[in-house]
């Protein structure tokens, strides 16, 4: 063996591992991620898992042992953190995987480490899904003292159920007040696929409020100090709890949860209509795409129906809750 060519072969293996660090691969992952049309908070989650993983970020890939990141999700762990080490695991395992495609690591060395961290507890969205409480809230929300903009997104959440990303990074182009429907586009969705919403009477009277308030382009909801950027994702939580609603009570997500089980209960429309508004993925692949458009003149009336449903409940929620 020739000694110096040897050296250089070593010398051209350190500087190819020194270039192809956990953290440089990962972010190459992200620009994938990103040219592919994947949402922007899911990118950002991205971003922020790779912050998590740091102490493993300046080492090389291919060298990285299952025992180095069980090390750096440990630490996670250690903080209480039981759902972010998780993600942050499945996250390295996409990088590894990415990488191993690429030609720059040899296997996934997250994959034997399933079983190793603490399972989280499985939490749910906090919601009020009694007609008379939810009333109460409604009025709760009405009489918001603080931000208007905050009032209007609370007060239209409830009726149009969508998530509270897809509702507070909402622009003025996206909606359609003459034909009365909001569509969200593919790469706002969890599911990345268009969203068509029904706009009912009480939803375009709160759109036309908002209007004067941020219209005519841009965000609909933007930022309090900057039109550039929307609205904080827990202004509408720190919202409920300024009113006196704990987090075990009620929270922005939560509110799709009330719209679910109060449709459900009310025996009126079909299980697949609501589903559809909800934005939820058919579990049946070839049965969601057979079922994309349908539903669309009852999702009309029902969203109608629900909004009404609504007035009633801040109104006269005994009455309400009779009909």
């Amino acid at each position: 063996m020739d000694p110096l060519a040897e050296r250089q072969r070593e010398r051209l293996v350190a500087q190819f591992s020194a270039a192809n660090t956990f953290g440089e691969v990962a972010k190459e992952y992200i620009d994938k991620m990103v040219a592919e049309g994947r949402a922007v908070a899911t990118t950002s989650k991205a971003n922020w898992l790779l912050e998590q993983l740091s102490p493993i970020s300046q080492r090389s890939i291919a060298e990285l042992t299952p025992v180095d990141v069980l090390a750096a999700l440990k630490r996670i762990e250690a903080r209480g953190k039981h759902e972010t080490a998780r993600r942050c695991r499945s996250f390295a395992s996409r990088v590894f995987r990415y990488a191993a495609a690429t030609g720059r690591a040899e296997n996934d060395p997250t994959a034997i480490l399933r079983g190793a961290l603490v399972a989280p507890k499985v939490t749910h969205h906090s919601a009020i899904i009694e007609p008379e409480a939810f009333g109460e809230l409604l009025r709760s929300i009405d009489a918001y003292s603080g931000n208007a903009i905050t009032r209007l997104a609370m007060q239209i959440s409830p009726h149009v159920m969508t998530r509270p990303g897809e509702l507070r990074q909402a622009e003025w182009s996206e909606v359609n007040a003459e034909k009365a429907v909001w569509t969200i586009p593919p790469e706002r969705m969890k599911m990345r696929r268009p969203h068509a919403i029904p706009l009912s009477r009480q939803v375009l009277h709160y759109f036309a409020e908002l209007h004067s308030l941020t219209g005519p382009t841009g965000f609909m909801f933007p930022a309090f100090h900057t039109s550039r950027r929307p609205m904080s994702e827990n202004t509408i939580n720190q919202a409920f709890r300024r009113m006196g609603y704990g987090t075990g009570e009620i929270t922005a997500h939560g509110l799709r949860t009330t719209a679910s089980t109060l449709l459900n209960e009310s025996g009126k429309w079909s299980p697949d209509a609501i589903e559809r508004s909800l934005a939820h993925a058919d579990a049946n692949v070839i049965r969601g795409t057979y079922n994309r458009g349908f539903y669309w003149e009852e999702r009309v009336a029902m969203h109608q129906w629900w909004s009404d449903y609504l007035d009633q409940l801040r109104a006269n929620h005994t009455l309400a809750k009779r009909a």
